[in-house]
């Protein structure tokens, strides 16, 4: 047994972490899977991104072997007969592995923000929910939660186990507050939204599957001390887990690479996304409302910006992380397609696969107590 001891902090009577983890024989580490790929951002109405064969063929021509599968487009999956019929789940996931391929996760990041918005923000986030339910809130939220249900029961049926969505916010227009935040109002919003997702995180335990927040800046779960306050307002809940993307860390001038030794027991998802910060004299962290291209902080294609994959992929490895290396493509940059084919093997050559030796076993001794006794001057 090895014993790792993680750096103190304090984050004042908030939910911590143990500082102790213990990693076992080096036989029960796994070896990442991947390389997958997130095709949100390469779904189209143009082939081969407008359907879910002809995707399915273009990623593992490019050498990826899972996708991560939004849930809102019925060319791809219909959510609500995934959960409610095994036999379509099973048909759906028998198309993807014919490709080479399997589904490390469905994804509900679009419905799963709908969960909690602020009122401010109810004209920009309409767009993300059917027609009928646009103008009405009350409707929509009730809607989003249903869907995160769904999705539930769906990755069940799936065979998966973990799932990939946003945590939503009612807090983010005060993360820079003026005039001052009232006293209570950051432990009224944790409140409440944790009293929405309390009956989605049951589902999801229900259903055997980790629900994963991706934790991104514009959510109200965009660091590790507003993940912490959120778990201790839903009750430690055990499915409330975390997607892992360092490129939210980046812009955040957060140590990405820490992170992991802080929250590794609760990662169970991960976007290989590369970003990069270059602040100047006349903008920083807030990007002076510039396109993306023009920011400080950008995102980029994996291998491109800042991001040390090197790290944390060993990282992962160490506390032996259970799940998918799965590219997430957003750069400002490069043409999706190019950093699609370049974001395979970025990945591949990334994942280390784990010993079940140690490097010294060739010199290991066969000993017993009265020899160890012996050793130690004890006679």
């Amino acid at each position: 047994m090895v014993l790792f001891i993680n750096s103190e902090y304090n984050f004042d009577g908030l939910f911590s972490f143990p500082t102790f983890t213990f990693i076992y024989h080096l036989s029960l580490m796994r070896t990442i899977k991947g390389p997958g790929i997130f095709l949100a951002q390469f779904i189209g109405d143009k082939p081969p991104f407008n359907d879910l064969k002809s995707i399915c063929q273009w990623a593992s021509d490019l050498g990826f072997v899972s996708i991560q599968m939004p849930t809102m487009d019925s060319r791809f999956i219909d959510l609500k007969l995934a959960a409610d019929s095994k036999t379509y789940a099973d048909e759906l996931k028998g198309t993807v592995n014919s490709f080479g391929l399997e589904i490390s996760e469905l994804s509900t990041h679009l419905q799963g923000h709908l969960v909690a918005v602020h009122p401010a923000y109810d004209a920009l986030f309409d767009g993300f929910a059917p027609t009928e339910l646009q103008n009405n809130p009350k409707e929509r939220t009730a809607w989003a939660i249903h869907q995160l249900k769904l999705a539930a029961k769906a990755s069940q049926n799936l065979g998966l186990s973990a799932h990939a969505t946003f945590s939503g916010s009612l807090l983010w227009h005060t993360f820079h507050p003026w005039p001052q935040r009232p006293p209570g109002l950051v432990e009224e919003g944790f409140k409440e939204l944790a009293k929405r997702w309390l009956p989605i995180l049951d589902a999801f335990d229900d259903a055997g599957v980790d629900l994963c927040y991706e934790i991104h800046p514009g959510e109200d779960l965009f660091d590790g001390i507003t993940y912490e306050m959120f778990l201790e307002a839903a009750d430690n809940h055990p499915r409330a887990c975390i997607l892992y993307d360092p490129s939210h860390f980046v812009l955040q001038q957060l140590d990405y690479i820490q992170y992991i030794d802080f929250y590794h027991e609760k990662i169970r998802a991960f976007h290989v996304k590369d970003a990069e910060f270059n602040p100047t004299g006349s903008q920083g962290t807030f990007g002076g409302y510039q396109s993306w291209a023009d920011r400080a902080g950008r995102y980029r294609s994996p291998g491109d910006g800042q991001v040390d994959f090197k790290t944390i992929f060993s990282k992962l490895a160490q506390y032996d992380y259970p799940g998918w290396a799965v590219m997430e493509w957003e750069c400002c940059i490069k043409h999706p397609e190019v950093g699609a084919a370049e974001g395979a093997a970025f990945i591949k050559n990334h994942i280390i696969p784990v010993t079940d030796k140690a490097f010294d076993d060739f010199a290991a001794t066969h000993q017993n107590k009265e020899v160890n006794r012996k050793i130690l001057g004890l006679g």
